[in-house]
């Protein structure tokens, strides 16, 4: 179980919290709007009123133990960058911010944050990267430019093994499991033929994936 801190209950700060915690980790969720507070207490584990941009009441909630703080104060710019710079100060191991725009990331990762997102420009990333090809049934996003994908089975590859295509070598991905129905096989051994039912689940960089999309 890992502990977290959230900072600020809006729509994206309190959907993380729930989810979470859900996962059986231990969250502390914290706003400065008392009504916000009220509503998150019966679903995390502590829910406070608090001002991230102060930093005694930072070290009063004992957020130097945290494992990771999330900033969630995404349309305040002056609160989101105090509050990083004092949570990076105390010593969190990651803390984790939602930027606006890009101007409000560069802000964000010049103080330190281990990894700052914008929500809805990486939602829509992915459903774009989705939707591109027909045959591609999920993509999950692991950096800006590398990602796991699930595509169908290139007509073209039906019927041969692995070893006969050799994709590491040719094309750069690294087939790690095939889904057929409702069972998965993972780490598939270079005998494996590939069936016209078959879902390839592979990893690459956003080029190496494409290439194979256009087989």
């Amino acid at each position: 179980m890992k502990s977290y801190l959230v900072v600020g209950l809006g729509r994206f700060g309190s959907e993380i919290s729930r989810q979470l915690c859900r996962l059986g980790n231990e969250v502390l969720a914290m706003d400065t709007n008392g009504e916000a507070v009220q509503r998150m207490a019966p679903e995390v584990t502590h829910a406070v009123v608090g001002d991230a941009r102060d930093k005694d009441v930072l070290k009063a909630l004992g957020a130097r133990n945290f494992d990771c703080a999330i900033v969630a104060i995404g349309d305040n710019l002056s609160a989101s960058v105090l509050a990083t710079m004092n949570l990076k100060e105390l010593g969190i191991p990651c803390v984790v911010c939602k930027a606006y725009d890009d101007t409000h990331r560069r802000v964000l990762q010049k103080l330190g944050a281990d990894r700052v997102l914008i929500p809805e420009q990486e939602i829509a990333s992915r459903l774009a990267k989705s939707l591109s090809s027909r045959n591609v049934l999920e993509y999950i996003e692991l950096s800006e430019n590398y990602g796991i994908v699930e595509i169908a089975a290139p007509k073209s590859w039906v019927g041969q093994t692995l070893k006969e295509l050799n994709v590491r070598a040719k094309l750069g991905v690294n087939i790690i499991a095939f889904r057929r129905g409702g069972k998965i096989m993972v780490a598939p051994g270079a005998d494996y033929r590939i069936d016209p039912e078959d879902v390839v689940v592979m990893l690459g960089d956003n080029r190496q994936i494409a290439a194979v999309q256009k087989l």
